[in-house]
């Protein structure tokens, strides 16, 4: 039986193409030979799949240009394999454009593709749905025309991103909608047609758009990206991802908390999926080599759970395995901080766009020279070997190092990681630091400074191993 696993924003149209499966090492993002995006992850079997949308602009591009689908393969979560295009514009006779945001839902032996897709007709975004005999189709359209447009009674102002998810009494649940306007409505068996009146969710604070439905030791889960500077974003343009909890799957809904801060691209689509006795969760970035808010990159981490049922939040990581960045559960303290500058800069899930980048706040120590540092502690220890660091220079008093060292706590002292690799001081870029695994409650970034300059840091990761 497949386990399914929900959806995130815009993408979407389907026709089977010869695949080239090019195997990928583990490393976020998972594929860079193309931009992939609004990625919607499902179990089947021993395999996790990725249905995403690929990103084909320039890079000076200012639009997204999006018109075939890709399905992505994994064995163990580390290694994926491009399988190729499994659908495209022309799957849909009746499109004309775009292919965004889309989502695969299996049920009575088939796999049923909600995909969003700009149509010929009247109006813009419409919902089509496909149809194939196995994960990796081919599909066909399983309807000849839209499941939901915009002459749908209630429709969303831009009706994208759909979520379905079958319950245990059989009856399937379609969210979708973009421009801050969800919507939900009841699915038919045949999943195909709807079932009753379009319904406006109540309780999604901060909606904007990328829902993704599923259920968990009987509560109904909702995740969605917003765009609030309340907690979520400090720049409106940028989105994160928030969740909600419910008794019923339509509702009302309670909002909890945030899954994933904000990333590099403005936009944030993502998908929760477990595999292999694991929470994984999968979304896209700006992160891969030339990429952009209109080439974007798939990436997975694990995710994991409170004992309450809540979600903790989650890192992301860039060039690293699916590693588990351990710094936003701990306590952080430094040998000193300007202030005006922020300690928790270093351990909040930022993603910094440049070394000058204030967004997520910085931490600085101007104006003290030479040898400073930052320490996490953790109330159990912590079994680690990767770090990361991403270098704050505000072009005046403040510069990259001139050299730095990771150091752990042995129960007696601070001492120097085993087997460390080079200590990057690099600005403008994520510099990661791997050595061999040690068990500490406590590590330390250990910074000297250039000659009259102090230093800062954007983010700073420790990673589980």
């Amino acid at each position: 039986m497949s386990a399914r696993k929900w959806v995130a924003a815009a993408c979407g149209v389907i026709t089977a193409v010869a695949a080239v499966a090019t195997p990928a090492a583990a490393a976020n993002p998972v594929i860079t030979a193309i931009y992939t995006a609004d990625p919607a992850p499902l179990v089947v079997g021993n395999t996790m799949y990725i249905y995403a949308g690929r990103d084909e602009a320039t890079a000076t591009g200012s639009n997204f240009v999006m018109r075939e689908w890709h399905v992505l393969s994994s064995t163990d979560a580390n290694t994926w394999t491009d399988n190729g295009a499994k659908a495209n514009i022309g799957t849909f006779a009746w499109a004309g454009a775009d292919a965004w945001a889309g989502e695969v839902e299996p049920r009575n032996g088939k796999y049923y593709w909600y995909t969003s897709v700009n149509g010929n007709g009247a109006g813009w975004m419409d919902i089509g749905v496909a149809v194939g005999n196995s994960p990796l189709g081919p599909f066909t359209d399983a309807k000849g025309g839209p499941l939901i447009s915009d002459s749908t009674a209630n429709s969303s102002g831009l009706n994208i991103d759909p979520t379905v998810f079958v319950d245990d009494d059989g009856q399937a649940y379609m969210y979708w909608g973009g421009y801050w306007g969800p919507r939900a409505v009841k699915l038919a068996s045949d999943m195909i047609n709807t079932v009753g009146s379009v319904v406006t969710p109540a309780g999604l604070t901060n909606y904007w758009e990328a829902p993704w439905m599923f259920k968990r030791n009987g509560t109904y889960y909702l995740m969605y990206a917003a765009n609030d500077t309340n907690g979520c974003v400090t720049n409106s343009n940028y989105a994160c991802q928030r969740y909600a909890t419910a008794s019923n799957p339509l509702g009302p809904w309670t909002q909890r908390g945030i899954v994933l801060g904000q990333v590099s691209s403005t936009t944030n689509h993502a998908g929760i999926v477990d595999f292999n006795g694991q929470s994984y969760l999968v979304y896209h970035t700006a992160d891969a080599p030339g990429g952009g808010n209109f080439r974007r990159s798939v990436a997975v981490d694990k995710l994991y759970w409170n004992a309450d049922g809540t979600i903790q939040k989650v890192i992301p990581t860039v060039g690293s395995s699916n590693g588990t960045n351990l710094a936003s559960s701990a306590t952080a303290s430094t040998s000193y901080v300007s202030s005006w500058e922020s300690l928790a800069a270093i351990n909040n899930g930022g993603t910094p766009a440049n070394s000058q980048d204030r967004t997520n706040l910085a931490y600085g120590n101007w104006p003290q020279q030479g040898t400073q540092w930052v320490e996490y502690q953790w109330p159990t220890a912590q079994s680690i070997n990767k770090s990361s660091v991403y270098w704050f220079d505000d072009n005046q008093g403040i510069d990259v190092p001139a050299s730095c060292q990771v150091q752990y706590w042995n129960g007696s002292a601070y001492v120097a990681v085993p087997g460390q690799s080079s200590c990057g001081v690099n600005g403008n870029t994520e510099n990661v630091i791997t050595f061999n695994t040690v068990s500490t409650t406590r590590l330390r970034l250990s910074v000297t400074s250039r000659s009259g300059y102090s230093t800062g840091i954007l983010e700073w990761k420790a990673f589980q191993s």
